[in-house]
C-alpha cells in the first residue's frame, strides 16, 4: 500500500515512556504479526517519518504500533500526545518475518521488541498453538497482555537488561518449543543469535528482525 491518510484512533500508555498507537485499519490494508509499517507526520510542520512494527495480532477494524517515546525525539513524544481523531500517513506493510497461525512460537523480545512479540504470541493463542515469551527488559511493557497471556496458558519469562546469562538460559531452554522470532536493536538480536549457536541450534533458522 502506497502512502495512506489514516485516523488516530487512540493512544495509551502501555509502560514506562512506551505508548501504543491504535490506528482505523484503511481499505486494502493487509498485515500479519511481524510486518512493519512507515509512518510519516509533521509535528512541526516538517515531515518526519519512522518504521513501526505492528503490535496487534490481526489488522481487522485497527492495529497497532508501539511506540518507545524519546522525550527528545522528533517524532515520538508528538504520537504520545496525540488523543485520538489526528491523521497520520501510513505506507507498507513491510516485510517477510510473519506469522500465519501454523506453527507453536517462541518469541524473544528486547526492549521495544516486546510489541511484535506479543502479538505473535497472541496470534498462536488464537490460532491454538503454543506460544512462549522471553523478554528483556528492566521496565517492561505490555505488562497486561503477558500476564493475560499467562492466564491462558503460554510461556512468559522477564529477564532483566543486565541478565545475559539468564537470557541464554531461557533460548537455550525454550528454542525448541516452536518456531523462534527475535524482535530487537542490533545487540540485542546478535546476542540471541549467538545464544542459539551455543545451544547448538541454527540461528538462519530463526526469524530476526533488527531494528538497527
Amino acid at each position: 500500500m502506497e502512502g495512506t491518510s489514516v485516523t488516530v484512533a487512540s493512544v495509551s500508555e502501555v509502560g514506562p515512556d512506551t505508548v501504543a498507537l491504535e490506528l482505523e485499519t484503511p481499505d486494502g490494508f493487509d498485515a500479519h504479526p511481524g510486518q512493519f509499517v512507515l509512518l510519516r507526520a509533521s509535528p512541526d510542520g516538517e515531515e518526519v517519518s519512522r518504521h513501526y512494527t505492528l503490535s496487534s495480532p490481526d489488522v481487522g477494524t485497527t492495529f497497532e504500533l508501539t511506540v518507545g517515546v524519546d522525550p527528545d525525539g522528533d517524532l515520538s513524544p508528538w504520537l504520545a500526545d496525540l488523543e485520538g481523531g489526528e491523521t497520520v500517513t501510513v505506507e507498507g506493510p513491510f516485510g517477510t518475518i510473519t506469522y500465519d497461525g501454523e506453527d507453536d512460537v517462541v518469541a524473544v523480545a528486547g526492549g521495544p521488541g516486546i510489541g511484535p512479540a506479543v502479538a505473535i504470541a497472541e496470534a498462536a493463542h488464537d490460532a491454538g498453538r503454543d506460544a512462549v515469551v522471553i523478554y528483556q527488559a528492566d521496565e517492561p511493557a505490555h505488562t497486561d497482555r503477558l500476564e493475560a497471556l499467562e492466564d491462558a496458558g503460554a510461556t512468559v519469562r522477564f529477564v532483566g537488561d543486565d541478565a545475559n546469562d539468564e537470557l541464554a538460559d531461557a533460548i537455550a531452554t525454550h528454542r525448541e518449543a516452536g518456531q523462534l522470532y527475535a524482535f530487537g536493536f542490533d545487540d540485542f538480536v546478535t546476542f540471541v543469535a549467538e545464544a542459539i549457536d551455543d545451544a547448538g541450534g541454527d540461528p538462519d533458522e530463526a526469524l530476526i528482525e533488527n531494528f538497527g
